[in-house]
């Protein structure tokens, strides 16, 4: 399971969006505040509308992941340039697996230190 959290972390969020249908069952659900995405599509989209803002995308592992039963949680950093400034961010995942692929996805990110670097 940590190598499946990796590839979804190093791989899928710093820009290979392509691996969302590999990586996630077909009834797949993630939980970000206020919207919930279904399938790969929808967290293709969602990752893609994430990363649309910012240049140079960089997203890292800093603490984890932590895997207990059929759930993984990790802590995370995005960073990257918006209008020119650099910019990060950082977040924990919970992801909860099921025949090797992600079924279900709650996230839960600084927002509010985003908004303070993007408005500042």
């Amino acid at each position: 399971m940590e190598e499946l959290y990796e590839r979804w972390l190093l791989e899928l969020w710093n820009g290979d969006f392509d691996l969302a249908a590999e990586l996630v069952t077909d009834d797949f659900v993630g939980h970000w505040p206020g919207a919930d995405v279904h399938g790969a599509a929808g967290l293709r989209q969602a990752i893609e509308q994430g990363h649309a803002p910012f240049e140079d995308v960089k997203v890292t592992l800093d603490v984890g992941p932590i895997v207990s039963g059929d759930l993984v949680a990790a802590r995370w950093t995005f960073a990257g340039t918006y209008q020119g400034r650099r910019v990060a961010f950082s977040g924990h995942d919970l992801l909860r697996a099921r025949d090797g692929r992600f079924a279900e996805y709650w996230v839960v990110s600084d927002t509010e230190g985003l908004a303070r670097q993007l408005n500042g």
